[in-house]
């Protein structure tokens, strides 16, 4: 048995991603719910890692994510609407991350009426590491602000311009948390709800070219 690595996850989401491209599975024929298809690959790749051998501790509903010991969370989402729903546990993960890494398999998925089976072409897997998982927009106008000598009043009227769902107290923390340690440039759209709502279009776009958002896979 080999423990599973961020490196070695990566290294094997790139062959299984270019694996699943050729493969045609009859159990998504004529499927539509996303939900289902993430399902599906989820398990898929989760099965495919045990079978080469791979240690590591499977997700469950306590960790909150598909790879806890190495802090990854994977995302299936199509390339049609890319983005997924994410538990919200502070407003804090919308200016310093999630607190996790996430390994992202965006997905076209077509079907075959003829031989009544369906094929999802993987067109992009990316990892996007924990430090850069907060909100593109927040992030940017924060740090704008503090290169532009704003203050502690500054920070706090633009987070609650953004509607960012906290109390005066709390965005007061937060304020004098940035100032100290600024957060860094994120890449994910975070939209405010009872779920997080994740969207992936901006890392889809950045892959490989932007600290943090690394492409480890890519349609020919």
């Amino acid at each position: 048995m080999t423990a599973l690595t961020i490196e070695l996850l990566c290294s094997e989401a790139k062959i299984f991603s270019e694996e699943e491209c050729k493969h045609t599975e009859p159990t998504l024929f004529g499927v539509t719910d996303g939900k289902a298809v993430g399902t599906y690959l989820e398990h898929k790749f989760s099965d495919f890692l045990v079978a080469k051998g791979y240690q590591f501790v499977p997700g469950n509903s306590a960790s909150g994510i598909d790879f806890p010991s190495l802090k990854v969370d994977m995302k299936v989402t199509s390339i049609r609407q890319p983005q997924s729903s994410c538990p919200f546990k502070s407003a804090r993960q919308k200016v310093y991350g999630l607190g996790y890494s996430l390994i992202v398999f965006v997905y076209d998925k077509t079907d075959d009426s003829i031989n009544r089976t369906s094929t999802l072409t993987i067109k992009s897997t990316i990892f996007v590491e924990s430090e850069y998982t907060a909100d593109f927009q927040m992030t940017k106008g924060l740090l704008d602000i503090l290169k532009n000598e704003g203050n502690r009043d500054d920070l706090i009227s633009f987070m609650a311009d953004k509607n960012l769902p906290v109390d005066e107290i709390e965005m007061g923390n937060l304020a004098d948390e940035i100032i100290k340690n600024p957060p860094n440039q994120g890449y994910l759209t975070i939209s405010n709800a009872l779920q997080w709502r994740l969207q992936y279009t901006r890392v889809i776009e950045k892959a490989g070219t932007v600290t943090g958002v690394n492409s480890v896979h890519k349609e020919a």
